[in-house]
């Protein structure tokens, strides 16, 4: 199955739109406590498929994010699986510093 993937710039056009998205973070709760996109939620990557009924999007896409794009592969995959219409964010948080926002922190 192949994932549909949103580039940063994208999704930053989309939010300052005020368009309506669910942000999910697949990455570590300390990851995610160093630094996270705002309003994000977060469930680790490894708990997803038990925790997939949390993700209630509503009419809102689902916007999956890790560090560098590769676990929200699988997140956004998982999140499809079950008929959630799931986006994961190529090059992850950290393209969203290098190309959205440098605020936010690299690791």
């Amino acid at each position: 199955m192949m994932i549909p993937q949103i580039q940063p710039t994208e999704l930053k056009r989309i939010l300052d739109a005020g368009q309506p998205v669910v942000l999910l973070d697949v990455r570590q709760p300390d990851e995610h406590a160093f630094c996270a996109l705002p309003g994000s939620v977060l469930i680790p990557l490894g708990e997803l498929a038990a925790r997939v009924e949390e993700v209630q999007p509503g009419d809102a896409p689902v916007i999956v994010y890790c560090h560098h794009g590769v676990r929200s592969l699988t997140g956004a995959a998982i999140l499809r699986s079950a008929g959630i219409e799931a986006f994961s964010l190529a090059g992850g948080i950290d393209r969203w510093t290098l190309t959205v926002d440098p605020s936010v922190p690299r690791y």
